[in-house]
């Protein structure tokens, strides 16, 4: 065992000694020097003469010393990591830095609608679910690669319901709260205050249930709609004696654990011991750390109260009608999500003509937990409807091109593939849609 009278030295007690790999202390004291010395000579002896000393000093090697003064203090320091950057940071926070911050005024007050990208570009209006802002909603998914790759060509406008943003004050007492029907009017004002036409519409759970109202209020005014665990029912009588209690208990008690256990069960749905447990305790942290509990409960309160949005699929071989979304669809959910079953019932009241659902497996959250399924379809849904062109020319416009002598590159500019064929196939100018890769082989 080491002592503190200094160094150590070989045993040398003949090849019999069953302790000759043993060491034992020195008599004297010995310097730093000596001890480096000691330990570089027992290098170099142990490689070709494993019983030879530690030092022999008739040796022909020549051994060089550093100073322990030459030496850095720190292992790192001579280590430069200065020109390393990340093309894509992926920080939750990155795009809050990057909007720009608008208060539109309302008939139901203020809102906070934050812009991202370029205002000249084709409109994305988003909207989140309870208990969340645009910015623990939608920060993680729109600074992923390729949503920021697809976002060159688009605006997104980030509207956060009345009171939900972080830091928000307290709404005043005699501030009643708006409906989900007054919600989704409230867009109007945010699309006149832009100048904005149409929007293709993008909403989570209590979201997406104000982005359909709003589609089937001004179906022009809406080009297309992603919904994400959207429900198109009221409330059932479960449903609304757990959000009454927690609407409750917001107002009187604050952010109390079984409210927090709600909104987790919400979004991640069971079994929250298998999910990703930094990603549940980011949430479980906004929950209880980031919400002003006073407004979160107005909110719910407006939510349980919704209205069934009274659509309906047409009939084959009937005419079109009011009941139901005339814009393209696509109905997303994830499998692990307590909301499946609403989303079913969803796609059974659109037209399946111009509607599509998907489940992706293995998440509930599906912005955060599988960000590159959903940013795939995303894309896949805008490019199909001619919104964006391909980044690889299907064999569809290839076909097309061939047919008609056309030479449009395939670039970032919006809408270049479309015009190619609404040129060829639509004399009259009328729109047409494309649909991903419609043929199989050219």
């Amino acid at each position: 065992m080491p002592q503190s009278e200094g160094g150590y030295v070989s045993l040398e007690n003949g090849p019999r000694s069953v302790y000759n790999a043993t060491t034992e202390p020195t008599s004297g004291a010995q310097s730093v020097l000596e001890s480096v010395k000691r330990a570089i000579g027992q290098a170099i002896g142990s490689s070709g003469h494993p019983d030879a000393p530690l030092l022999n000093s008739k040796s022909p090697t020549t051994i060089s010393i550093v100073s322990a003064r030459a030496m850095p203090v720190d292992p790192m320091d001579d280590i430069e990591l200065r020109s390393v950057q990340l093309q894509f940071p992926n920080s939750r926070g990155s795009i809050g830095g990057t909007c720009d911050m608008r208060r539109v005024p309302t008939d139901k007050g203020d809102i906070l609608v934050a812009i991202q990208g370029d205002p000249t570009k084709p409109a994305i209006l988003t909207y989140h679910d309870l208990g969340l802002n645009y910015l623990s909603s939608f920060a993680g998914f729109f600074n992923y690669p390729t949503m920021r790759g697809l976002l060159e060509n688009f605006c997104v406008y980030h509207v956060t319901a009345p009171g939900q943003e972080e830091g928000a004050p307290t709404l005043p007492e005699d501030y009643v709260y708006p409906t989900m029907e007054e919600l989704a009017a409230q867009l109007l004002f945010v699309l006149s205050h832009f100048g904005l036409k149409s929007v293709i519409g993008f909403g989570v759970g209590a979201g997406g249930n104000i982005l359909a109202r709003f589609a089937l209020a001004n179906p022009e005014k809406v080009g297309a709609l992603c919904l994400i665990n959207c429900v198109s029912t009221a409330a059932g009588w479960i449903e609304w004696g757990y959000q009454t209690f927690n609407a409750r208990f917001l107002r009187t008690k604050g952010m109390t654990q079984s409210v927090v256990d709600y909104l987790m069960w919400h979004h991640f749905g069971r079994n929250l011991e298998e999910r990703n447990h930094d990603l549940v305790q980011m949430y479980k942290n906004h929950f209880e750390r980031s919400i002003n509990p006073t407004n979160l409960g107005m909110w719910i309160y407006a939510y349980i109260h919704r209205t069934d949005l009274n659509i309906a699929r047409t009939p084959s071989g009937t005419p079109q009608n009011n009941t139901t979304l005339k814009m393209p669809v696509i109905n997303i959910t994830g499998a692990l999500s307590p909301h499946v079953d609403d989303t079913v019932t969803l796609n059974g009241r659109l037209d399946p003509t111009n509607s599509s659902w998907m489940k992706i497996q293995d998440c509930a959250m599906v912005l955060e937990e599988q960000p590159g399924k959903l940013a795939e379809a995303f894309r896949l849904f805008l490019q199909g409807e001619g919104y964006a062109s391909p980044l690889i020319a299907t064999p569809a416009l290839r076909w097309l091109r061939s047919r008609t002598g056309s030479s449009v590159s395939n670039n970032n500019d919006i809408y270049s593939d479309a015009h190619v064929v609404q040129g060829c196939l639509n004399g009259n100018g009328k729109e047409i849609r494309i649909t991903e890769n419609p043929f199989v082989s050219c």
